[in-house]
């Protein structure tokens, strides 16, 4: 469309500005709900550019949108900026060398994808500006990704209730429309309360809440065999009740991660953990207490927006990079193993090519289903809005998510050259929704359709407040 030119030229313009952002975000990792240096920055750069702010939406203070225009349809534009725990590393490095240890790191390059929908919700404020249509874009601030589901807390508060397109991207090492594949997910910690003793003198007065923790994890364990295949299951000790190991253990703490195809399905493996948990109480004669944390839907996909953004893919092309930008990843995939790199070929639905280090050749729409999918809080918006997402080449192929080999590549030119070439795809995909109101038309009967004979299950219970404690451990 004639749009196109337009508006990436002002994402070229303003490119700088927001490659310098998403390198200040990665030099301050913050954890879920705690990113407040990271959201002052973001809420500044909306400022700077003109936006009229809201902080602390949904009562999140990490939280914000920041809106532009007047009347006529409401696009949102959807950025994270939260880190991951005990990934530092420094920039630049294909070794692992942590600037902290035990510190925090961009672990998902959400530095680059906050940056960049801002940068594209910049452009496209500028552009319904330029051309005096009528209309408005928003920005969404939206912290917590990681297991915190801030994004379905903002959908329950009714932050996404008068938006008409949600759009959205994720770093990765291909370059296409995402697949709208995700497992919905709930997060829920379990706590035991036994009974402290002295475990040599008088180990019969001790009830060990640790032990109805270890007996969990077995049942569950044994549990996967009676379980669908695309379902998961993972946990992680929060708290051990102490380190003296001639101390009975009062107390203990394990949060599981329960997953599957559909929210229904979750929740029926759920109340078999439940029961577990019950069990290994029982078992020990501790008492038992569990407390949602969080909780994300399935993806809801959308035909229309889907090939609006394939359209914008194919009108770009796919990214460029040059060869000081291959030396480096040909050195972080010499860390890699085989498997590795095969496993990012297999999630993208490609077949592999030998040699290649960053891909400059697009993933199309018609391509295999992807193997191997995790879970977004972007999947609880899509239920509320019609919504699509872009995967936009920031690092080498076969680079593990959640690994200092990401980290490592968070400023590198070639994620800049990534963060830049995406920013255009969404704001050009905003751009044609804009300039035909036809398409909007079209997304939103595909989503009525979809949504029509799905179960009403929001996945966050009404009585569950943001768990704005989660860094804290608690």
């Amino acid at each position: 469309m004639q749009n196109s030119d337009d508006i990436w030229r002002r994402v070229e313009q303003k490119r700088p500005r927001f490659s310098e952002l998403s390198d200040r975000i990665w030099g301050m990792p913050e954890l879920n709900y705690a990113e407040h240096r990271s959201a002052a920055e973001h809420g500044a750069a909306l400022e700077q550019e003109g936006f009229r702010v809201t902080r602390g939406i949904a009562g999140i203070p990490t939280a914000m949108m920041g809106e532009a225009g007047e009347g006529g349809p409401v696009i949102a534009i959807l950025g994270e900026y939260d880190a991951l725990p005990g990934l530092s590393q420094e920039a630049g490095m294909a070794e692992h060398r942590p600037v902290e240890a035990g510190g925090h790191g961009h672990g998902c390059g959400h530095n680059l994808l906050g940056s960049a929908s801002l940068l594209a919700a910049a452009a496209v404020k500028d552009w319904l500006a330029g051309r005096g249509l009528k209309g408005r874009v928003r920005y969404y601030g939206c912290p917590a990704e990681e297991g915190g589901s801030a994004k379905g807390f903002m959908v329950r508060d009714g932050a996404f209730d008068d938006v008409d397109i949600a759009i959205c991207w994720h770093p990765a090492p291909f370059s296409g429309v995402n697949k709208p594949r995700s497992l919905a997910c709930m997060e829920v910690d379990f706590s035991f309360t036994g009974r402290s003793s002295h475990a040599a003198a008088a180990p019969h007065l001790g009830r060990s809440a640790l032990d109805a923790v270890e007996l969990m994890n077995v049942g569950v364990n044994y549990m996967r065999e009676h379980m669908p295949g695309h379902a998961r299951i993972h946990y992680a000790l929060q708290d051990a009740g102490g380190i003296a190991p001639n101390v009975v253990q009062g107390k203990a703490r394990v949060r599981y991660l329960v997953r599957s195809l559909t929210m229904a399905e979750v929740l029926v493996l759920l109340g078999r953990v439940r029961k577990i948990a019950e069990g290994a109480s029982l078992m020990t004669e501790t008492s038992v207490t569990h407390r949602v944390l969080s909780a994300d839907a399935e993806l809801v996909g959308n035909d229309p927006l889907e090939q609006v953004m394939e359209d914008n893919f194919l009108r770009l092309g796919p990214p460029r990079f040059d060869e000081a930008d291959k030396d480096f990843a040909r050195r972080i995939q010499a860390t890699l193993t085989a498997p590795e790199i095969d496993a990012a070929y297999r999630r993208a639905g490609l077949p592999p090519m030998p040699g290649e280090v960053l891909a400059e050749r697009l993933v199309p729409l018609s391509a295999p289903e992807p193997a191997g999918i995790g879970s977004t809080d972007v999947g609880t918006v899509s239920w509320k809005v019609p919504t699509v997402q872009a995967r936009g080449a920031t690092y080498a192929i076969g680079t593990p998510g959640h690994s200092w080999q990401l980290v490592a590549q968070g400023k590198a030119p070639a994620a800049h050259k990534g963060l830049e070439h995406v920013a255009k795809i969404m704001a050009g995909t905003a751009a044609d929704l804009f300039s035909d109101a036809t398409l909007v038309a079209r997304a939103k009967a595909d989503h009525a359709a979809r949504t029509a004979d799905m179960p009403d299950v929001f996945p966050i219970p009404k009585d569950v407040p943001p768990p704005l404690d989660m860094a804290d451990g608690h």
